[in-house]
């Protein structure tokens, strides 16, 4: 049964204009995500109200360092919900498909004085939910539960923010150009570029799928999608995309002691 709005009042005050109202209405929600049987119940249209009160607390927070903070702690969410160990995917993905989908419905009446924030949020709920593939590594069960994770996480990206059918009603150019900007830099920060260090998922398993995905946007009807995802699958970052110094070559063809300069014949 979906948790109505008397099971959860604290939606509301999440967009109070009040800030010690909307710092308790955000104390209560953390607490109630992490009862098991509760995140469980909550149906697709829960998490969208849950989505949508969030998103007005970011509306309401003004002044740099708390509308940091409130992004950080907003992404933090994903570590408290809990992960049933027969559904990995059961709670984080319905969450982070609501989050998606608001942003998404929303993006275009952000306005410009407050579109920086929701930029930041964007970042970090991103960064979190591969942080969130990660850590499905841990533990006896790691590889199967960190594939299930990558696997679940994919899907939604191809469902949402990176949404391969292109349709611009669903996802707005802007938060697409946005995820295009930003998917390297996260990548990078968790070591998922560093394809032999195993450190996120298997090896670079989940950055050749997430790299098919970009290359989905490349062909977008959308020039500025298109040109934004073929700049992102070119950055120098990128396993694909690093070559050889001169000395490293030099070395190489010496190696096989057929390209190398042997010096001067006899």
């Amino acid at each position: 049964m979906a948790a109505d709005e008397r099971n959860m009042p604290f939606i509301k005050h999440l967009a109070s204009s009040d800030r010690k109202i909307r710092t308790s209405a955000l104390d209560t929600l953390r607490t109630f995500l992490t009862a098991p049987t509760t995140a469980r119940k909550l149906t697709e249209l829960d998490y969208l109200k849950l989505w949508k009160g969030l998103f007005y607390s970011v509306w309401m927070c003004d002044r740099p360092i708390p509308q940091q903070n409130l992004c950080a702690e907003l992404a933090d969410l994903l570590s408290v919900l809990p992960a049933p160990n027969d559904d990995e995917c059961a709670v984080v993905i319905p969450f982070l498909r609501a989050f998606w989908a608001t942003l998404s419905r929303e993006w275009t009446a952000i306005d410009v004085l407050r579109m920086e924030k929701y930029l930041l949020l964007v970042r970090r709920v991103f960064g979190a939910s591969l942080a969130w593939v990660g850590d499905g590594r841990k533990g006896k069960k790691g590889q199967k539960r960190a594939g299930a994770r990558a696997d679940g996480m994919l899907r939604l990206l191809e469902e949402w923010p990176l949404e391969k059918t292109g349709d611009l009603a669903k996802v707005p150019v802007g938060l697409r150009l946005h995820v295009l900007d930003i998917w390297v830099d996260e990548a990078e920060k968790l070591e998922l570029l560093i394809t032999e260090d195993e450190s996120l998922a298997d090896s670079g398993d989940f950055l050749s799928s997430l790299r098919r995905i970009v290359e989905v946007q490349s062909k977008s009807t959308c020039k500025p999608v298109r040109v934004r995802a073929e700049e992102s699958l070119a950055d120098e970052r990128l396993p694909w995309n690093k070559v050889s110094s001169p000395d490293e070559e030099m070395a190489e063809d010496d190696g096989n002691g057929r390209d190398g300069w042997g010096g001067f014949d006899d």
